[in-house]
């Protein structure tokens, strides 16, 4: 009626192509020998569902061969509707209600596209997991304390999964993995608790 156009997650049909230079990408920098596992935040899932598209075109090209990496849907335990779908082997997932997480871009209370995601997980021999929603934050602070870069809380989510699913033996010890960001953490200033200097008018920033 007003003339616009829906360019929301899975409205449009050209959002998954451009989320599959993802998994083009990934192809691409390892070689064309893939990683064993990619753990994504999942929230609408468009993202894992354009990795997941990406690879079996490959596959289907020729340009890759074997196996497929694990695709992990990563989810926040305050919003995780992929998560209990996937606990409970089902195909779709149901409204997750009072959905609440710091992770925003993962506060998906029932995707559009949730059976896609759960196909790609299951034909992948993937998991769908959730994250404790108190240690986001910290797992936040501690990657960029480790590797001097402020990701996002979605990113962190992921980091999170990988060490979970590495301590309960679910990735193996000479796996290859690849845990994706989707943003800067500075979008999320409410995840840092420092005190910053302000100036003054007039004033000085340099100690005594």
């Amino acid at each position: 009626a007003w003339g616009l156009y829906d360019a929301s997650t899975l409205k449009e049909p050209y959002r998954i192509e451009g989320k599959k230079t993802m998994g083009l990408e990934i192809a691409e920098q390892f070689s064309w020998n893939l990683p064993d596992v990619i753990l994504y935040p999942t929230g609408g899932g468009v993202g894992l569902i354009g990795i997941y598209k990406a690879l079996n075109e490959l596959k289907e090209l020729g340009w890759i061969k074997g196996d497929l990496p694990r695709l992990v849907a990563v989810q926040a335990e305050n919003c995780a509707p992929i998560v209990k779908a996937w606990n409970e082997r089902k195909q779709e997932s149901e409204f997750w209600p009072d959905s609440s997480t710091i992770a925003f871009g993962i506060n998906v209370p029932k995707a559009i596209g949730d059976f896609l995601v759960l196909e790609a997980v299951y034909n992948t021999n993937g998991c769908a997991i959730a994250v404790d929603e108190d240690k986001i934050v910290e797992e936040q602070k501690k990657v960029a304390q480790l590797e001097g870069s402020f990701i996002c809380p979605e990113g962190a989510a992921t980091f999170l999964a990988a060490h979970r699913l590495r301590e309960e033996g679910w990735i193996k010890e000479n796996e290859t993995v690849v845990a994706l960001n989707t943003g800067l953490g500075v979008k999320y200033p409410n995840t840092v608790d420092i005190e910053v200097p302000v100036l003054e008018r007039n004033g000085s920033l340099t100690k005594k």
